[in-house]
């Protein structure tokens, strides 16, 4: 990943373009251990008010998608009989 691709600031640029006249502001966060890392953002827009939220990605990329769940998985090994 290149620097600053998929940071949180590269991404609400993206996808909300805020400008100086329509800033966008962070009215919502979480980043506890046990969960999915997000924040939601706000920008007012000429159509009104557009909240998008990002989650945080194990690479450390931030998307609008959260990341897959992690899912119980086996392992099997072959044994030969001795």
């Amino acid at each position: 990943m290149v620097a600053g691709e998929k940071s949180l600031h590269w991404a609400v640029d993206k996808w909300l373009a805020p400008t100086p006249s329509m800033p966008a502001r962070v009215v919502q966060f979480c980043h506890r251990a046990s969960q999915h890392r997000y924040v939601c953002v706000q920008t007012l827009k000429p159509e009104g008010l557009l909240s998008i939220f990002f989650f945080r990605h194990r690479d450390g990329s931030w998307n609008v998608f959260p990341p897959q769940a992690e899912r119980p998985a086996m392992n099997g090994h072959c044994r030969s009989a001795a």
